[in-house]
């Protein structure tokens, strides 16, 4: 069965941080059970780890292209590491799987966070070999002792809540398309065989459901990410954006963005993207290049929102909250950072390497996903961007119990820059509203109307919505479960259609019926989203 990664990926450390991948060369059956015992322990709750056979290592880097192992050899090594597993206490069992790279046999070997720390493995394979309890240090595995093994005895059957089995939920409470569309996303190999696997041991190999088979649940990161409506297990798990346009306090917009974690993430960022960034471009006499800034850089909001969506206890029922003001962007997250890290490793260092995490799992979705970074570059890449724009430094606060807030100071736009909420042109009819869009007009001077209602009364009143979904490239039945829409020609004809001929929205290839059809908003109908 493959395991919903993608191999390339896991094998060039794309998606998995280094700490976690241990490559061998060869068959080592020793070190491969204490490595095994240490991945199930999961000192920083990082999710465990990856073993795989076939690829030599140095300094631990792989060593690429992979030696291979004998094809022969793969069902032998497999019933070798089930007998290394009777030998971890309490038992535990990873899984494992073949594959080909670039030609050659590798094994992979997946060792997630066991359930029920602490475990142990023999120091050798003798009838009488010393036990120790194994963990992870840097990129190798070691024997705990003095503070690291105290650590680790205090984690005693603890499980961080993300991985914990949700007993007020059923298994028909995750929805089968969401789980493909991910796999898809990743382009696990998982995704083919899900056609054909019952829908529990989908779940199983993703491990986004535990128990026995006759009380199979899902686990909190499964609803959070594979339930259309995570709210209904986790009190407000949701972003919710104030857009303060004065500092009056009265002039402001409100929107909430709900749903499975990434489609909320990603909605939020969208709409950042596209009423909140603006870009000015200023020509200088003396120079060729023409200096191009924005107010904020999304690279560094992105980092924020997602570092802020990975280390949220969703064991509380607070939202994140994004407070936009004209001088400044906040995100505010509950609760504190999880120790070592405090107020004065927040405010002071700008890159934080050594320290635990809250959820081991929702992590692992997110950078399998591309929307957060490998463990560490968060700060970085947040203070790189506000650099790299000509931004006033980031600031981090926090009470270290109750709260996160990032502060992201605006870079101040040139008086002669547009500004976000000008002026809202009029128009007479909808053709009016279309020449806008395309940039051949800016408005009708006797318009006695404005263009959104124009659009809600021609089209139809979710135009706002459908270019809001598109900014990112969607399939058309992706498209409508959003919408709450059967995939069904009526709904194309009488909500996409409409859009497409306007301009509004445009297809990813020429032909209609092409399998791999995806939709986009055009700058056409960027221009109509910023209208509404």
């Amino acid at each position: 069965m493959a395991l919903p990664v993608n191999i390339e990926e896991l094998v060039h450390g794309n998606t998995i941080e280094w700490e976690r991948l241990e490559f061998k060369q060869g068959w080592n059956p020793e070190d491969t059970i204490h490595s095994m015992c240490a991945f199930a322990n999961d000192l920083h709750n990082w999710g465990g780890g990856y073993i795989i056979v076939g690829i030599g290592e140095r300094e631990g880097q792989p060593i690429l292209p992979p030696a291979g192992l004998p094809q022969n050899q793969l069902d032998t090594i497999q019933g070798e590491i089930i007998r290394l597993a009777v030998n971890i206490q309490p038992n535990y069992f990873p899984i494992t799987q073949p594959y080909v790279l670039d030609g050659q046999h590798i094994l992979v070997i997946w060792c997630p966070g066991g359930d029920n720390r602490p475990y142990s493995a023999p120091r050798t394979l003798g009838e009488k070999g010393q036990r120790h309890y194994y963990v992870r240090i840097g990129s190798r595995s070691i024997a705990a002792q003095g503070d690291t093994l105290r650590r680790l005895l205090e984690l005693t059957a603890r499980i961080p809540f993300d991985d914990r089995v949700n007993n007020r939920a059923r298994l028909d409470d995750l929805d089968f398309g969401l789980i493909r569309e991910y796999l898809q996303e990743i382009r696990s190999e998982l995704l083919e065989e899900s056609i054909y696997m019952p829908f529990p041991d989908v779940c199983k190999a993703m491990l986004i459901a535990k128990g026995p088979s006759e009380d199979l649940r899902p686990v909190n990161v499964g609803l959070l990410f594979f339930c259309k409506h995570p709210e209904r297990f986790f009190e407000r798990a949701w972003i919710e954006l104030v857009w303060h346009r004065d500092d009056s306090g009265k002039n402001f917009r409100e929107a909430t963005f709900k749903g499975p974690l990434h489609e909320q993430l990603r909605d939020a960022l969208s709409f950042i993207k596209s009423y909140i960034l603006s870009e000015q471009v200023i020509k200088h006499a003396d120079q060729a290049e023409s200096e191009r800034f924005f107010n904020y850089p999304f690279g560094a909001i992105e980092e924020a929102l997602s570092n802020a969506v990975y280390h949220k206890s969703y064991e509380h029922g607070a939202p994140i909250e994004i407070q936009i003001f004209p001088d400044s962007m906040t995100i505010l997250s509950h609760p504190g950072p999880v120790p070592p890290v405090n107020a004065q490793v927040l405010s002071t260092q700008k890159r934080i390497i050594a320290r635990e995490y809250r959820n081991r799992r929702i992590g692992d979705f997110l950078k399998d996903l591309k929307l957060t970074e490998g463990r560490g570059t968060g700060f970085p890449t947040i203070y790189n961007a506000m650099e790299r724009n000509g931004s006033p430094s980031p600031t981090f606060e926090t009470d270290e119990q109750t709260y996160v807030l990032v502060t992201l100071p605006a870079r101040r736009l040139e008086s002669n820059t547009a500004s976000i909420g000008a002026k809202v042109p009029l128009f007479n009819i909808i053709e009016d509203v279309i020449e806008y869009g395309n940039g051949v007009g800016i408005g009708v001077s006797n318009g006695a109307r404005d263009g959104v209602s124009i659009i809600n009364d021609s089209v139809h009143d979710r135009v706002k919505e459908m270019l809001m979904l598109l900014l990112e490239k969607k399939k058309r039945a992706e498209l409508f479960r959003r919408m709450g829409l059967s995939n069904q020609t009526k709904n194309r004809e009488r909500y996409l259609d409409p859009l497409i001929y306007f301009g509004w929205v445009q297809k990813e290839h020429e032909e209609d019926t092409h399998p791999g059809q995806r939709y986009f908003t055009s700058e056409s109908g960027k221009r109509i989203l910023e209208l509404m």
